[in-house]
């Protein structure tokens, strides 16, 4: 078994050849297979799943507009992975069971750069949600003056620039880029644990009062009311922020014993089975959406029921048409 050190790598043109190494990929043809059967059904997933969440998310008239742009934002990457990122691994693993490594290095830098962008954007995204359900709670009736449209809509685009920037860094130096995503991830671990730590906290103390001077209303007793809306809220954010660790948590702790121990055939396949799991995160975003927010779901499933009807409306009118002609 082929063993390949990977501490010193600077080069991108090296890091092409060192996921491109015959030696490297001979021995897991079999398990390269599997993975391209498992990743299109991903795909396919992803891109449905986040398609639809996107036309329910435009229909759904509950949720405060800044919240809804960063689900969106949310969704529009897990689309990109499903449409993008994913089929371009698909492509990736099939140029090396097929012995492509011409393609196969072209596909490599692709996966790296889009995986880098979209991956990004997503921690960059949740974060935002965070601190949103912070601000939200300090706030209180302030919160709709203070986090506006325009201004969620400049954090997103500042979120893509900044990704972008990082996923470029690889074409100038490798390292720089791993550098970059590893700060960037901190940075955002670190404020997410701050501000859910906050969150409980200021929740917990102030469980046992009815007039919650963040969500008081003197008049009559809707304070309760919006408490548990705002607790559902907070919940909902921390279930996808769960996901996305369990999904991501692996592929670090690969990344991490490859850079210790060296790039070997099991470690290289266990690297590919990681990098599914960071893309199922995208699939299990819209299920989670469903399954946590209640007006999400209901916005599903009348877009569910209005494509029946659609696709019903559509066949009925296929089949009289011949029957005009034939009358004629």
């Amino acid at each position: 078994m082929a063993v390949t050190n990977l501490t010193g790598i600077r080069d991108p043109k090296t890091y092409e050849e060192l996921f491109c190494s015959p030696e490297i990929t001979q021995e897991v043809q079999k398990q390269l297979i599997s993975l391209i059967v498992v990743n299109i059904l991903q795909s396919i997933i992803a891109f449905l799943g986040n398609t639809l969440i996107l036309v329910a998310l435009r229909k759904e008239s509950v949720l405060h507009s800044p919240s809804k742009i960063l689900f969106r934002c949310l969704a529009t990457t897990d689309l990109c992975v499903g449409l993008i990122s994913e089929p371009l691994i698909v492509v990736y693993w099939m140029s090396l069971v097929n012995e492509r490594f011409d393609i196969c290095r072209y596909a490599q830098v692709s996966i790296f750069v889009t995986g880098h962008l979209l991956c990004s954007v997503s921690l960059l995204t949740l974060t935002a949600i965070g601190v949103d359900r912070l601000i939200a709670l300090l706030l209180g009736l302030r919160y709709r003056q203070v986090v506006t449209i325009k201004r969620t809509y400049s954090t997103v685009c500042a979120f893509w620039a900044v990704s972008f920037a990082g996923a470029t860094m690889f074409f100038w130096k490798y390292e720089a880029s791993l550098l970059y995503a590893a700060i960037g991830t901190i940075a955002c671990l670190v404020i997410l644990i701050v501000s859910y730590t906050k969150i409980f906290l200021t929740l917990r103390h102030h469980q046992s009062s009815v007039q919650n001077r963040f969500f008081h209303d003197k008049t009559n007793s809707t304070a309760p009311l919006n408490i548990a809306r705002y607790k559902k809220a907070v919940y909902n954010a921390l279930w996808l922020q769960l996901a996305l660790v369990v999904c991501y948590l692996p592929y670090g702790i690969v990344v991490v014993v490859m850079t210790k121990t060296g790039l070997s055939s099991s470690l290289y396949i266990a690297r590919q089975v990681a990098l599914t799991l960071i893309m199922l995160n995208s699939s299990l975003n819209p299920v989670l959406y469903c399954l946590k927010i209640r007006e999400v779901r209901q916005a599903v499933k009348i877009t569910i029921r209005q494509l029946c009807c659609l696709g019903q409306n559509l066949s009925s009118s296929s089949s009289i048409i011949p029957l005009r002609v034939s009358a004629q």
